[in-house]
Formats: structure tokens, C-alpha cells, sequence
């Protein structure tokens, strides 16, 4: 199998897979896949998403033909301090032509497109994928990717809900907070509370930028730290003792 950068002349089997692809996984009616594909894969949008410099778009031959493809996008650097920074690449989309599925096309496209986005400087890839397609949400599973949220996302005028996963990284838990945000848990680095324990949580995956604490009791982000380093889960009531004391609490 060969895997390239797509070209303009790839566009009329661009189209025709993601039309079969999403016949296939999706029970959405002819009339939204075919407004699907109007919306994204028209000759001139597929044009300038070939020329974006922040996306891309892979194809994989078999035999000199284009059985699959995958598009992803990379986000601006978040910027922790002069010598850090971390980029997040976000995979819309990996379709494999029906006819080829079962022969590893999927996975072995998915391992050249995370290649070329790490070369590039992604640091982290995060997946969306529709709920109701339980093909797509095992894919990204097998993958060792967790699922830390979902949002709503309309299609062809009618809403669905769209899964979205992230690369667990090693020995941290990706979640995602109340404002779309992932950050990470260390729960190999637990601190007693009245209930369960507090794990802390990282803005980032090297750890380098401190977000807050993790319920161990009730499973939601605890924020809520007084002066003294009393933190106190808001959901379950769960708290841990100041680390400094004072008259307040003699």
C-alpha cells in the first residue's frame, strides 16, 4: 500500500469514497450523505483544503488505486514557556472504501497520517467520530485513544452526536473540562481525602502547566483550593486538609 499527499486529481475518488463510506457507517438518508458531500467535498473546497498549509489530506493506493483517505487539521501552538510549546492535531475524517475494509488499510493510513503530523510538530491528536457509528468508535479504541467528550454537530439540518476521543498519554488520563478544554490526570500521584483521593491535573501533557485536581470519589474535576491548600470537591463534598496552618484553623 502507498500512502501520499493527495492531489488535485484525486478529488473525483475522494468523493466517491466518502459517499460509499458513509452509506456504509452511518444510517443517515441519501439526502443528508448526499448534502454531506455537496457541503465538503465540492471541486473547490476539496481545491483549497489541498492548499491549506495548516491541513492535511492523505491518500492510500492499492494497486495503483485510491482505496482510502484521511483528513486532519493542525491548531495553533499553545505556548507554556520560551522553550516548550504544544501543538494539537485534530483528525476529521478516515474513510476506507467498503470493498477494502477488514485488510488493515484503516489502521496502517491512520499510523502514516499521525507520522507526518508529529513531523510536522503535533504533539497530540485528538479524533471526532459520530455516536451512532460503532465501527468508527471501535476503530479509535483499538487505537488506545479515550473518549473525554462529545458535542452536538448538525447535519444536512438534523443534529447528531459527534464522539470525541484524544491519544491517552503515557501514564496520564485525558479528560475534558466544562469548557471543551483536554487536560490530564496523574493518578499515579494520588493525595488523601475525607472520601477518596485527589489526583492532580495538568493543562498539558509534559506536566508543565499545573490545572487542578481530580475527584478520585465522585470522578469530576475539584478546583476549589482556599489559601491554606484545602481543596474541596464541590459534587461529593470530598476534601483534603490544608497543607499550612494558621489560627483559622486551631
Amino acid at each position: 500500500m502507498n500512502v501520499r499527499p493527495a492531489t488535485p486529481a484525486d478529488r473525483p475518488a475522494i468523493r466517491d469514497i466518502a459517499r460509499r463510506s458513509l452509506q456504509t457507517s452511518y444510517s443517515l438518508s441519501p439526502q443528508a450523505i448526499t448534502s454531506a458531500i455537496e457541503e465538503w467535498y465540492t471541486e473547490d473546497n476539496l481545491c483549497d483544503r489541498l492548499n491549506d498549509e495548516d491541513r492535511l489530506l492523505l491518500v492510500a493506493e492499492r494497486d495503483g488505486q485510491v482505496v482510502s483517505f484521511s483528513e486532519s487539521t493542525l491548531e495553533d501552538a499553545v505556548v507554556f514557556d520560551d522553550t516548550d510549546s504544544q501543538q494539537k492535531a485534530m483528525l476529521l475524517w478516515l474513510h476506507v472504501d467498503p470493498s477494502y475494509r477488514g485488510e488493515g488499510i484503516g489502521t496502517d493510513l491512520f499510523e502514516a497520517t499521525r507520522e507526518r503530523l508529529r513531523e510536522r510538530g503535533a504533539s497530540t491528536i485528538q479524533g471526532r467520530v459520530l455516536a451512532e457509528n460503532s465501527e468508527g468508535n471501535g476503530f479509535f479504541e483499538r487505537l488506545g485513544f479515550q473518549r473525554v467528550g462529545r458535542r452536538d454537530v448538525e447535519i444536512a439540518s438534523r443534529t447528531h452526536v459527534e464522539n470525541i476521543y484524544v491519544e491517552e498519554p503515557s501514564g496520564l488520563t485525558a479528560c475534558e473540562t466544562s469548557a471543551g478544554e483536554t487536560v490530564y490526570v496523574d493518578r499515579d500521584d494520588a493525595e488523601r481525602g475525607s472520601l477518596g483521593p485527589f489526583y492532580p491535573v495538568y493543562a498539558d501533557q509534559t506536566r508543565g502547566e499545573r490545572y487542578g485536581y481530580y475527584c478520585g470519589s465522585c470522578e469530576q474535576l475539584a478546583n476549589a483550593m482556599d489559601a491554606m491548600g484545602r481543596i474541596e470537591c464541590d459534587d461529593c463534598g470530598n476534601s483534603r486538609k490544608p497543607t499550612r496552618w494558621d489560627a483559622a484553623y486551631m
